[in-house]
């Protein structure tokens, strides 16, 4: 009888959760980015930083995250956000992205580490006009709705490859990822398409934990590498860029990580793959702790 007391207050507990109550919603519709190639025109492309944060968007009401859950934000958060749709990053600095997945992953979210976050937007989803309409558009909205933290993403333009490449160095060497790439005259659009490029020193993807590999030497009775499966079945080891705590404390079996590598070799390997981060999907309950 206890157990089934226990099912039952536990279903009710999670349908009447804000982040459970109903149906989940749908995934929001989003752009997506091809990768920058080199005969690409940049003088009809606007660039702009490409920030290493979370993916949302306000639809006027709520701000849902990329797999559609609303963002457990506080109320102050996004109170003074305008009524129109925004799309952007949830970003708290470089290299900070453990910080801020820790922060917006909470049921409970603490006001102190919600200070830190700020909203920047680079698209408004189904404005009118082609993108260079729109950055005036969230330029201007950014500056009525008067919000610190809603910001609107740093837009410039350049006259060739060597400027781009230029700004691609100071940004890398700042510490940021890359740059995105989005076409001047290119109307509001969803899915993937080369309208957006992004553009990095080096590749990402995706892979999941099939193994772990001993370590040696100072890795002794720790983990030396993750034996990693691509999605086309090939395997692969990654031994770059784990901490020590994750060495003591792998990614369980199962579990989809994103990595950095140079290139492909030719028999379709990552060269210098090197462990970036749990893929986050944020789609689910968030985090309690």
């Amino acid at each position: 009888m206890k157990r089934i007391l226990s099912a039952l207050w536990l279903a009710l507990t999670l349908a009447t959760h804000p982040a459970w109550a109903g149906t989940p919603p749908a995934a929001p519709a989003m752009l997506l980015a091809e990768v920058y190639a080199s005969d690409v025109d940049v003088s009809q492309y606007w660039v702009s930083e490409k920030f290493d944060g979370v993916r949302a968007q306000w639809d006027g009401r709520t701000l849902r995250f990329r797999g559609g859950g609303s963002v457990p934000a506080p109320a102050w958060f996004t109170t003074s956000f305008p009524a129109v749709p925004l799309d952007g990053e949830l970003w708290i600095g470089r290299d900070q992205f453990d910080a801020l997945s820790g922060t917006v992953r909470k049921i409970e979210p603490v006001d102190a580490e919600w200070r830190q976050v700020r909203y920047l937007i680079f698209e408004l989803p189904g404005a009118a006009g082609d993108f260079s309409e729109r950055v005036r558009q969230m330029r201007a909205i950014v500056v009525l709705a008067g919000v610190p933290w809603l910001q609107a993403v740093e837009q410039t333009r350049v006259t060739d490859r060597a400027a781009l490449m230029q700004q691609l160095d100071a940004v890398v060497r700042a510490g940021g990822e890359g740059l995105m790439l989005h076409r001047a005259d290119a109307a509001y659009l969803t899915g993937r398409s080369n309208a957006l490029l992004k553009l990095k020193p080096w590749q990402d993807a995706e892979a999941v934990v099939v193994g772990h590999v001993p370590g040696k030497g100072k890795y002794q009775g720790m983990t030396g590498a993750l034996q990693m499966a691509m999605p086309d079945g090939k395997r692969f080891r990654i031994g770059s860029g784990l901490s020590d705590a994750l060495r003591r404390q792998p990614p369980p079996l199962g579990t989809r990580i994103t990595y950095r590598y140079q290139h492909l070799t030719k028999n379709g390997l990552p060269r210098f793959p090197r462990y970036l981060r749990v893929r986050e999907d944020f789609q689910g309950l968030p985090s309690k702790e």
